[in-house]
């Protein structure tokens, strides 16, 4: 099903207020919000389910012991996993990072840290540089503004990981 930019817009307000009501009732721990990175209308697809699926197994087997909190919300503005963890939060961006940058599935995952601020830590907070372009190499937020690349291009480019990995 295609969403709106309406219906986008509003499913980020609502991830927002879930992840204030979160950082209030924990504090002290460190707030992940797991999402799907998948271009276009289409947010809930077989894919995105897959991938979401994926980066959850790889969250619970890297944190398993310090997990608090667990919920995940399948919408059709895309998958959301809310997790609470016992551990640092610069210590665990750095984990995720790396995550991202080694796993098979790892770029398609969007994992934030969420400040106390209701901020998500960036890459460049702890030194680390903006994530790259999926099919390019370049910094993906230039290619995302100047529309580099096609949709059919990146979800070829996605099917393509999806393929790869599910060989191994």
């Amino acid at each position: 099903m295609e969403i709106s930019l309406d219906m986008l817009l509003k499913s980020r307000d609502e991830r927002y207020r879930k992840q204030q009501d979160l950082l209030q009732k924990y504090p002290d721990k460190t707030l992940l919000c797991l999402t799907v990175i998948m271009p276009g209308s289409v947010k809930r697809n077989s894919s995105s389910l897959f991938v979401a699926q994926v980066g959850k197994e790889v969250l619970f087997k890297e944190f398993s012991s310090k997990i608090v909190f667990y919920e995940q919300r399948d919408l059709q503005t895309g998958f959301e996993a809310y997790i609470i963890i016992d551990k640092e939060k610069t210590d665990v961006k750095k984990i995720l990072c790396s995550i991202e940058e080694s796993h098979p599935l790892g770029r398609l995952f969007d994992i934030d840290v969420i400040n106390s601020d209701g901020v998500p830590i960036s890459r460049k907070d702890i030194g680390l540089p903006p994530r790259k372009c999926l099919i390019c190499g370049e910094e993906s937020r230039f290619c995302m503004r100047n529309f580099t690349h096609t949709q059919e291009e990146l979800h070829s480019k996605i099917q393509q990981m999806i393929d790869e990995y599910n060989i191994c």
